[in-house]
C-alpha cells in the first residue's frame, strides 16, 4: 500500500498514512482536528543503473551477434543452430 503525506492547515503538523488507493483522503489533523491538504513529496522507490531499456533499445545500437565457433575452426557443441538442426 502506498504511503501518503499530508500537512494540517491550522498547525502545520505534518503526517504519513498508509492507505489503498480506494480509501478516501484524510480530512482531519490528527493532532488538533484542522483540516490536512495531501502534499506531493518524491518517492523512496528510484531505478538506478542502465536497465534493459537504456542499454538494449534506448540508444539505437545493437551488439553484433556472436560469430558461430565453426567458422573459424571451433565445435559446434552448446551452439542453439546447432541444436535445432
Amino acid at each position: 500500500m502506498p504511503v501518503y503525506e499530508y500537512q494540517c492547515t491550522a498547525c502545520d503538523h505534518q503526517f504519513e498514512l498508509r492507505q489503498k488507493f480506494s480509501d478516501e483522503p484524510a480530512k482531519e489533523c490528527p493532532s488538533c482536528g484542522g483540516e490536512v491538504k495531501k502534499l506531493i513529496s518524491s518517492t523512496a522507490f528510484t531505478l538506478k543503473g542502465g536497465g534493459w531499456y537504456a542499454e538494449g533499445y534506448g540508444n539505437g545500437s545493437k551488439s553484433p551477434a556472436p560469430a558461430c565457433p565453426a567458422s573459424t575452426g571451433g565445435s559446434c557443441a552448446g551452439c542453439p543452430s546447432a541444436a535445432a538442426a
